[in-house]
């Protein structure tokens, strides 16, 4: 395989993380959140009391290092590919977000927003048959 054969597979590889964990880490926060609560009490006591509700939750934790594994990923991705290539692709998560909104945290989503990511996966699959990097790197 040529050296940009490996890079594209490597590129590929690491769309995976990328879609699966911001997807998930964004999901936990919101589950970790709806059962902390609403936020009605803004001194600096209820604050305190907030933050560590917030970062002694499973939920909470769990999808903060699922953002941080996405976030990493992403880095790399970017200095592989070229972000009008990555940014559309992982576009995906849109239909992914949706998934596990209605399917684990009981949320509505109507056939109009359906109808939407499908459009975007739609895009996404036009812009996957592009080369993922277009610039020359060292």
């Amino acid at each position: 395989m040529t050296s940009h054969g490996t890079l594209r597979s490597k590129t590929y590889a690491l769309l995976v993380p990328v879609i699966l964990f911001g997807p998930a880490g964004n999901s936990l926060l919101g589950k970790g959140m709806k059962q902390i609560g609403a936020v009605r009490d803004y001194s600096p006591a209820a604050l305190a009391a907030l933050l560590l509700r917030i970062f002694t939750s499973p939920w909470i934790l769990l999808g903060i290092a699922c953002l941080l594994t996405f976030l990493v990923s992403y880095m790399v991705l970017l200095s592989w590919a070229d972000y009008s290539f990555v940014m559309p692709v992982s576009a995906i998560t849109y239909a992914i977000t949706a998934f596990i909104g209605n399917r684990l945290l009981g949320e509505t989503v109507t056939p109009q927003r359906w109808l939407g990511i499908a459009l975007i996966c739609l895009g996404v699959a036009c812009v996957t048959q592009t080369p993922s990097s277009t610039t020359v790197r060292d």
